[in-house]
């Protein structure tokens, strides 16, 4: 058993989620959608204009939270590669840290594998430092250490908000990122976050609390020293049929981000306009809030409107919780986003996995894949 790898004794600092870099066909159509549907406003591009040759980027913001948007502007590139084997999917969860050099090195020491040597990287608003490791799949973890910088993201990309002037839906941070696994590879993944980062298990599942009639799973949550990061690592169990779980690796191939859990302060506000902005939920059944306030005891959000929404929620010893989860965000049963609010609780759910897993499947039933 590895022995005495914490966060203390590391020379560098996981600070909490960057941003999340995804791979896609079309990165202009996918920004428009985000920046649409969801309120993220432009403010970063890198592409021809910018000397780009070989790829393209957006960068959205909202708050706290920054995704990149990037395609291929050639064909035969590892992004292209990805995108064939995958189908739009997040390449990169990166972290800021305070020494990306450091953070490399201690992490190939301790047996990851380099995606990306530290490179220093410049501009007229100065200079930031990145490095990357593999993970699980094709998925990497990208080093930010930007403390010399003060542009709007990085190096090579220029400030841009397209002329555009998004409308937030009140998305404030990444609460998770959520890593669906193989059936078999989820503890070697958790092992891994142990070993190169010293993270530790926050909570944990398995099949005998969450299952249906059909599928089951389980799960454990890797959490940082400081817990501001948390990634659900998931895989599936037996059942009597397909869960979701392997729905998504039988379309990804291999272990990928399922889902990204967005926080916000004020679930039903953000719902109705994500929802009337063209997010499809998933949707819950009425009955799921016949007997909600004998489950969970009381709480200050109206029950008729949670229902109306189809918001879930679920209560542990320090509170309650309120989530929901969009349908998948491209034609491949893969990624999907979770928008959640806390008042409280640091729990993920358990409450809800039955009626969401019944809800999925639902959904998998209409496309053949139960």
């Amino acid at each position: 058993m590895f022995k005495g790898n914490t966060l203390s004794s590391l020379t560098y600092s996981i600070r909490g989620f960057d941003h999340c870099e995804l791979y896609v066909g079309n990165a202009k159509q996918t920004a428009h959608y985000y920046r649409t549907t969801m309120g993220f406003q432009p403010i970063a591009y890198r592409g021809l204009e910018t000397g780009s040759r070989d790829r393209v980027s957006y960068v959205l913001n909202q708050d706290h939270i920054n995704l990149v948007i990037t395609s291929p502007l050639e064909k035969n590139t590892d992004i292209g590669a990805h995108i064939d084997r995958h189908g739009d999917g997040i390449k990169d969860v990166a972290f800021t840290v305070d020494d990306s050099e450091s953070a490399w090195k201690t992490s190939l020491e301790r047996g990851a594998k380099s995606a990306m040597e530290p490179r220093e990287i410049k501009d007229d608003n100065g200079e930031a430092v990145v490095s990357a490791i593999e993970t699980f799949g094709d998925t990497i973890h990208s080093f930010i250490e930007r403390k010399n910088y003060n542009g709007s993201f990085l190096p090579g990309f220029e400030k841009d908000d397209l002329e555009l002037e998004s409308v937030s839906t009140g998305l404030v941070h990444i609460d998770h990122v959520v890593g669906n696994q193989p059936d078999g590879e989820m503890q070697s993944v958790c092992n891994f976050y142990e070993k190169i980062f010293g993270w530790h298990r926050f909570w944990s599942v398995d099949d005998k609390d969450i299952n249906t009639e059909y599928s089951a799973l389980r799960s454990i949550v890797m959490a940082n020293d400081n817990e501001i990061i948390k990634m659900p690592i998931n895989e599936p169990a037996d059942g009597l049929k397909k869960s979701q779980i392997q729905e998504f690796i039988d379309y990804y191939e291999t272990g990928g981000v399922q889902h990204l859990a967005l926080s916000t302060r004020d679930i039903i506000p953000t719902v109705r306009m994500m929802r009337a902005n063209g997010v499809d939920f998933l949707p819950t059944p009425r009955s799921y809030y016949e007997k909600l306030t004998k489950r969970i005891g009381p709480i200050q959000e109206d029950i008729e409107t949670l229902a109306e929404l189809g918001i879930l929620v679920d209560v542990d010893e320090n509170g309650y919780m309120l989530q929901i989860f969009t349908k998948p965000l491209q034609d491949r049963p893969t990624l999907f986003f979770e928008i959640i609010q806390r008042k409280g609780s640091n729990s993920f759910g358990k409450g809800n996995f039955k009626a969401l897993f019944e809800s999925i499947e639902r959904e998998q039933e209409k496309r053949g894949n139960l």
